[in-house]
């Protein structure tokens, strides 16, 4: 139990959370674990959760993606555009993702190859994106997707299962293969831990951070396409905020700001967590306009209790960190 808790404990720890908000919510209004409820939770966390998937390897890698709500708008307008005029929905969907992935490939090359600060690169691309999707659009939403791009992203494929979850599912099933499982994700976290060291120890580090921006921006891709399926409009003035939502779903799930450890297991348990927070503020009556002091909090709490684990590991005859638990 204890090597348990030692090598899962924020994991473990953002689940008890969920039991206990599930507990004070439901106590203050019981409509909040009704069926209808607990699915809108999850469909909340589809989107923060896919995106915040993919800015969790490039924080382990020591990097930092705040381009991920601007890209999502420009993803969205264009599969909308090409849903509307009469494209495959399966093309539609191979589309958002390759933009994403391309998208990713040029913050990761400002970031690498031009030595730009990640908060910096992707802080300028954050206003390019944004910019880009209003210029496709003359900044009017595309609307009338049609039923059957709707149906393939999130359709009810059984009751309260939908095709947006098991994407959603899907997606962190295969990252979480690839940095765990793999040389590619050893080398991230071992960059994100030490980037000097593994350089020494001869990784590619431009090679590996670049490809896991591309990688990563395939999360906001995928959270593009699923939320166009459930709004039906691609809309350029969405994703304002989205990326302290992913950032924030990461954080709660245990990844390190500085880099070198977090898990996918623990940022699906953020993103949840995350969402039940937001609906339960929502079904509590509390204003909207405090679920923007809610995220900022969570970041602080998360990022605190960093701060704590590094303390508590250099305490003498406390636990020492060793390789980081994937």
């Amino acid at each position: 139990m204890k090597k348990l808790f030692a090598n899962h404990g924020r994991e473990l720890s953002a689940l008890l959370a969920i039991a206990v908000m599930f507990v004070i919510f439901s106590l203050i209004d019981p409509i909040y674990y009704s069926g209808d409820n607990i699915r809108d939770i999850v469909e909340h966390a589809t989107i923060y959760g896919l995106m915040g998937l993919g800015v969790t390897g490039i924080i382990i890698s020591g990097a930092i993606d705040l381009s991920v709500g601007p890209a999502l708008a420009f993803i969205a307008v264009v599969v909308a555009r090409q849903a509307v005029s009469g494209v495959q929905p399966v093309y539609c969907v191979i589309i958002g993702i390759m933009i994403g992935f391309a998208m990713g490939l040029f913050n990761g090359f400002l970031v690498n190859h031009m030595r730009l600060q990640p908060f910096i690169a992707t802080m300028g691309t954050m206003s390019v994106f944004r910019g880009m999707a209003y210029l496709y659009t003359q900044a009017v939403p595309v609307i009338g997707v049609p039923r059957s791009y709707r149906l393939l992203v999130d359709g009810e494929l059984f009751p309260f299962i939908r095709s947006s979850i098991i994407i959603f599912l899907g997606f962190a099933l295969i990252l979480h293969v690839l940095l765990k499982y793999t040389c590619f994700g050893n080398h991230v976290y071992a960059i994100g831990g030490n980037e000097e060291a593994a350089r020494l120890s001869g990784v590619k580090v431009k090679y590996t951070r670049t490809m896991i921006y591309a990688i990563g921006m395939i999360g906001t891709a995928l959270a593009a396409i699923v939320q166009l399926g459930k709004l039906g409009t691609g809309d350029p003035t969405t994703g304002i905020g989205y990326e302290l939502e992913a950032i924030a779903a990461a954080a709660i799930g245990g990844t390190s700001m500085a880099g070198g450890r977090g898990t996918v297991l623990g940022t699906v348990l953020g993103a949840i967590l995350f969402s039940c927070l937001k609906v339960g503020l929502i079904v509590s009556g509390v204003d909207t306009f405090w679920q923007y002091v809610a995220t900022g909090m969570v970041i602080v709490v998360s990022a605190y209790i960093e701060v704590l684990q590094a303390r508590l590991s250099a305490v003498p005859g406390g636990r020492r960190e060793g390789k980081a638990a994937h």
